[in-house]
Parts: structure tokens; sequence; C-alpha cells
């Protein structure tokens, strides 16, 4: 597929997605909304990819949604509007390959949603992330969704309701991002942090990607009956087999994806 508001691009058995608005500082159309969830769609069949980047080019990485498009719409076309703009937290959530957002300076709105719907995040010491939708008559009740499960009720509703900015020692202390590096060294030790799990076996990331989507919200005995029953799934894998081997032999396993 060919696409105009994202690149896509491969390093070894490494996937981007760059979000390529930068005149615009990557809002949200409905292209881009599109687009990214089309990208990461195709970057999760292709086998020979095993991680996922999203990365942003121009000055920010995402200010959110355009809001041209709040013109005097339907409620029926805004519900539509708003369903495309939040896709990406299903489609990340639904997928095997772990999908990690690399951010630099400004990631708010729709922007810090990414930014809680991937799996694993990383941002430059100059990142700042809000949910500054309450600043101009709307509300960030999309991104709220992902916040939620990320950072907890109280903080949750204190970015929402106040609109305020937060810098990436702010976001990392209450869970919302993993690492901050600095700004000039964000792509090396992103590439170096995606390399990490690429590094695993792909069969067993994924596997546990998915169980740990379909356990998160069940109950406590409902979870560990899953969870068993996706472990025992993976222990008679051949890449399960040979992760044991190489362990007892001491030496670098190697892995199939099967």
């Amino acid at each position: 597929m060919s696409y105009n508001t994202v690149l896509v691009t491969k390093e070894e058995t490494i996937g981007f997605i760059t979000l390529n608005r930068p005149e615009a500082n990557n809002t949200f159309t409905i292209e881009l909304a599109t687009e990214l969830n089309a990208a990461l769609l195709d970057l999760e069949q292709d086998t020979s990819i095993h991680v996922i980047v999203i990365n942003a080019n121009g000055k920010n990485f995402c200010t959110g949604i355009d809001v041209n498009y709040v013109d005097g719409k339907s409620h029926a076309e805004y519900v539509e509007w708003s369903a495309l703009m939040g896709q990406m937290n299903l489609t990340i959530a639904h997928m095997g390959k772990p999908v990690i957002a690399s951010v630099h300076n400004i990631a708010v709105a729709n922007g810090v949603g990414i930014v809680a719907a991937c799996d694993l995040a990383i941002a430059s010491e100059t990142a700042r992330f809000g949910a500054t939708a309450v600043n101009i008559g709307l509300f960030c009740m999309g991104p709220a969704v992902p916040l939620l499960r990320n950072i907890g009720r109280k903080r949750t509703l204190e970015m929402i309701m106040t609109g305020d900015l937060i810098s990436s020692n702010e976001a990392l202390n209450m869970g919302l991002i993993n690492r901050v590096v600095p700004a000039e060294k964000l792509r090396e030790e992103t590439v170096k942090y995606a390399k990490k799990l690429a590094d695993k076996s792909p069969l067993a990331l994924q596997a546990g990607k998915k169980s740990f989507y379909k356990m998160e919200y069940l109950t406590l005995g409902q979870a560990l009956d899953l969870t068993d029953n996706h472990f025992a799934t993976l222990a008679t894998t051949e890449d399960g087999q040979e992760g044991v081997k190489a362990f007892f032999e001491k030496r670098k396993p190697n892995y199939k994806g099967k």
C-alpha cells in the first residue's frame, strides 16, 4: 500500500511508521488515522518484522487531531470521525508485535493518546505531554481511555481536566513512558531498545503480548486459567524448546518463529 501521511521503512527486523504531516505538527486527519492503522496492520503481517516503532517528522511528535473538521457536522458524522481517531488503540492492542512510541517535543491530545496506546514508549528529555483539548472547549475523552489504563484515575483526571503539559521526567515517574534519553540520541536509543525486543523469540513475544491484553481485565482466576493455557501452548513450540535448550547449553538461541 502507498501512503501519503505516514512513511513506512524497515531496518532489519524493525519496522518504522513515521507520522509525516510536519507542516501541521502531525495532527490527525481522516487520512492519517486511516493510514496509521493500515501501516500497523501491514507490518503485523510482514514476517520479516519483529518490532514496530512509531515516530514522527517535523518539530513535534503530534499535537492532536485536526480540529478544522469541527465545523457544524452532524452527531453521527462526529461519532464516526471520533471512532477513527481512536482506532489505533484497538489496532495496537489486538496486534502480536510490540509497538514502541519514540517521542520528541510535543505529544498532546491524540498525540499523547498514541503514546498511551503503544505497548512501550521512549522519549527525549525535551518531550512534553498533555491532554489539551479542554483548552479549546473540547475534551480528551478518547485519549483518556488508554491514559487511565496507564497512569490511573487521579492522574488521568488531572491531565484531562487541566490541559497542562508535563515533562518527560514526570511522564516517566507516572508510568506513561518507559525511558527518557537525550534528544540527540532519541533515534539511536530507540533502535537499541527495539532491537532488544527484536532479538527475542518473535513467537514468544507475540504470544505473550496477546495473552497479556486478553487477561488484563479478567478476574484473577480467569486470568490465571487463560495464561496457564497460553504458556502451555508456547512451551510446545519449537522456539520454546530451543530457548530452554540454548539456556542450558549456554549459547545464543536460534529462533525460527515456529
